[in-house]
């Protein structure tokens, strides 16, 4: 088995010799160093509210009221999450000229937040939005919250401008992710389990335009190509300092 230090050399050789040419994967494993727990944990929040009440459109219709109790309390977690390393890690490859584009599971806004710039937002943002009756959209921090739900001038109830289960995921960022997925040459998979579609076909659509899989996880989620296992946040820094290292 190749210790560590081979795979990241390994890795980052992938990565540098695909100038321009890498896009990533992101899911909630990457966003737990800055305080927003992950779903499948079920841990924190999830522990708290059952999916199946709060995180599904037909809840949502059913009972907004309630439903908007668990949103204040996660969007009060968004609001104080910051980027950790692995988001910081993904800014400087931007940077470097080597990450093209993140297509991201999360709803958090970290990635734009750390500084990379083409990020594709697969499940929406809950830094939005959207009224669901006149389709006004309005930042959530300028939500009233004090009674629930809150309400749009039109009368209409605001919803999360993401995508709850049950919900189809938009178009604009469904297509563009393929389109990415087929003109890539590296694709890092990071902090998701990959396994829930349509996203879980991403690093496949890649692999059969020819392009490298490599994961970032605990634990290995899918067949990669490489696989360095840990945290995110320990594991991207030093993926990129190795990547600048060769270069």
């Amino acid at each position: 088995m190749l210790d560590r230090y081979m795979l990241l050399s390994s890795a980052a050789a992938e990565i540098a010799g695909a100038k321009n040419g890498v896009i990533a994967l992101t899911g909630a494993g990457i966003s737990v160093a800055s305080g927003i727990p992950a779903f499948r944990g079920m841990s924190g929040l999830w522990a708290k509210y059952d999916p199946e009440e709060y995180a599904t459109i037909e809840a949502f219709q059913r009972n907004p009221a309630k439903v908007w109790v668990m949103l204040k309390e996660f969007k009060e977690v968004i609001q104080n999450a910051r980027p950790n390393p692995a988001h910081l890690a993904l800014a400087k490859l931007e940077q470097l000229g080597y990450l093209r584009a993140i297509i991201t599971q999360n709803v958090d806004g970290l990635h734009q937040e750390a500084g990379n710039t083409n990020v594709i937002e697969f499940h929406g943002s809950n830094r939005e939005a959207v009224c669901l009756k006149c389709g006004g959209k309005r930042a959530s921090g300028e939500l009233d919250l004090a009674v629930l739900p809150p309400y749009c001038n039109c009368g209409g109830v605001f919803k999360p401008d993401a995508v709850f289960f049950g919900e189809p995921i938009p178009w604009p960022a469904l297509s563009r992710s393929r389109e990415e997925a087929y003109n890539c040459r590296v694709v890092l998979v990071i902090g998701t389990s990959a396994v829930v579609e349509p996203a879980a076909s991403i690093p496949y659509l890649a692999r059969r335009a020819g392009a490298t899989i490599i994961e970032v996880n605990p634990e290995r989620a899918l067949s990669a190509d490489l696989f360095l296992r840990g945290p995110a946040e320990e594991i991207m820094p030093l993926l990129v300092d190795e990547v600048i290292r060769q270069t």
